[in-house]
């Protein structure tokens, strides 16, 4: 038979999203399990929300806005930016995805950290591109240094992931000017900040606020986490007005449905709201670390809503024995275990499950 598929695909792992509840609670006869496994906020929408995604149902036979000139001139004001530098799209991962279409021909170089997010290489290989794969220190952060050495003629783009997913590690601000500063000024830096909200560390830095200004780097970001619309999909990015505008070119149209930007508004409004739920993450992130290393796991310090549990090989199995109890966890083997943080509740419920997987 005819090949009709790339045959360099065969080798690509499909990209894996967390289990569905419903089918895990079926099979251990329980009326509900825990999802721990896809860093989603557990709060639900943020008031107005579900009202004006209403509103905007109403008109889902018309095209929606493509070019998203209210979401970005509201993203605008509450950025600092100009609104020409804003592109929106379906997640910040979609817009990584056009970014590496913008910049690279087949044979052309991506760098990023391994393990960083898995939809990289998928990434990469789908625009044809050659990934180049650096590994974390033994602190599970980005190798900066390494990453740099590792700058070819053919580097088109760098992904830094800031904090990282799923290690939750963040890169301070000495370091990343380091870095940047050793970057050749025609490679593209996308500093993909999907977590930045839940950011604690002061010496991590505000991609947008920091960096912005430099014309060869991109910040994403998303509205799917600490804004609680990981179902509609909706992502922006900010760049140079010359990268925005060619970005917009290979952007897929009409991607930003009427409802995702209308929901995108109405969450900006609550943006008091999104400060106090994402406190209430990251201080149950502090209490999880604290329960996981007396249980000597040694979990890295995160800037994110999840924690990062090094487990080896013995990933698979704890995850297996986690979902035995009800409550599902990511596993990336051989490396260790990516765990969201949800509502006390379910927090203990994980502690209770990883103690006895331990």
């Amino acid at each position: 038979m005819t090949r009709l598929t790339r045959s360099d695909l065969d080798a690509l792992p499909a990209y894996v999203p967390g289990r569905n509840v419903a089918d895990l609670a079926r099979e251990l006869g329980i009326a509900e399990a825990i999802k721990l496994a896809s860093n989603e906020v557990p709060y639900g929408p943020l008031p107005g929300v579900v009202e004006a995604v209403t509103e905007a149902a109403r008109s889902m036979h018309r095209y929606p806005d493509m070019g998203a000139l209210a979401l970005r001139d509201a993203l605008a004001e509450r950025l600092d930016v100009a609104a020409d530098r804003i592109v929106t799209g379906c997640g910040s991962v979609a817009l990584a995805e056009i970014l590496v279409k913008a910049t690279c021909l087949p044979g052309d170089e991506v760098i990023y950290s391994w393990r960083s997010f898995e939809a990289y290489p998928i990434i990469a290989a789908g625009a044809g591109a050659t990934s180049v794969r650096v590994p974390n220190t033994a602190t599970h952060e980005h190798d900066l240094t390494r990453m740099a050495a590792s700058i070819t003629d053919q580097t088109r783009l760098i992904f830094v992931c800031n904090p990282n997913n799923p290690t939750g590690a963040g890169i301070r601000k000495d370091a990343l000017d380091r870095f940047l500063d050793a970057v050749p000024s025609d490679v593209l830096v996308v500093l993909d900040e999907a977590y930045r909200e839940l950011v604690t560390d002061p010496e991590v830095p505000d991609g947008v606020q920091t960096y912005a200004d430099r014309p060869n780097i991109v910040v994403l970001r998303t509205m799917s986490k600490a804004w609680g619309l990981a179902g509609l999909r909706m992502g922006y990015l900010v760049a140079a007005p010359e990268v925005a505008a060619a970005i917009r070119k290979v952007l897929t149209p009409f991607s930003s449905s009427t409802v995702a930007q209308a929901a995108a508004l109405a969450a900006l409004d609550q943006e008091d709201e999104v400060r106090r739920r994402c406190a209430l993450v990251t201080a149950e992130r502090e209490r999880v670390t604290e329960a996981l290393r007396k249980l000597s796991v040694e979990v890295p310090s995160s800037q994110a809503n999840f924690v990062w549990l090094p487990l080896g090989d013995r990933a698979a199995a704890f995850a297996s024995s986690c979902e035995n109890r009800g409550v599902i966890v990511r596993a990336f083997q051989p490396d260790g275990v990516r765990v969201t943080i949800g509502t006390p509740e379910e927090n203990d419920a994980f502690l209770a499950a990883a103690e006895a997987a331990l």
